[in-house]
């Protein structure tokens, strides 16, 4: 049975992920009203992401006893000032949601919650891979800052991402 201090979190992590989701849903249709497909489809696969990791957190409350519950969503924005604006937004939320999952596992660690931290320790290696990947791209949108042509090349790679299902918590 999972303690309720550690339910309450993990909830509101629930929580943090759904908005994640939507977040980066919504940037997909701003993107797919730019006439930038391939960065759509990149948000597309990263709200999939999302959603998972909210489900997989949700299923782990269920599997040690605890009771799931879904907090409040609020709406995420639906416009940026340009295609970097937006892709800055996503690289800032990933590191803000790296210091929800570290403060996590604090908690875990401190209620000495091996089974949470055990879970939370593929959270923190998602998180790094996260923030790498959008990193990147702010660093490679930012290189062709003022190039349609450029866009366009980074637009034609984003195209090819596929989403990839997270390991199941069982």
């Amino acid at each position: 049975m999972i303690k309720k201090v550690m339910e309450d979190a993990i909830n509101a992590q629930v929580a943090r992920e759904l908005y994640s989701s939507n977040l980066y849903l919504s940037m997909a249709g701003f993107y797919h009203s730019l006439n930038l497909t391939g960065f759509a489809n990149w948000m597309r696969v990263q709200a999939q992401e999302e959603m998972a990791h909210a489900i997989k957190l949700f299923d782990y409350l269920l599997d040690r006893g605890g009771h799931a519950i879904i907090n409040e969503i609020p709406a995420p924005p639906s416009v940026w000032d340009n295609p970097l604006a937006a892709f800055e937004t996503a690289y800032e939320h990933e590191q803000m949601v790296t210091s929800w999952i570290n403060n996590l596992a604090d908690l875990a660690v401190k209620e000495g919650d091996h089974a949470t931290h055990i879970l939370l320790n593929w959270f923190i290696t998602e998180q790094v891979e996260e923030e790498a990947s959008t990193g990147e791209k702010v660093e490679r949108i930012r290189m062709v800052e003022g190039s349609k042509a450029g866009l366009f090349m980074i637009d034609n790679e984003l195209k090819t991402r596929i989403y990839t299902p997270p390991p199941p918590n069982k």
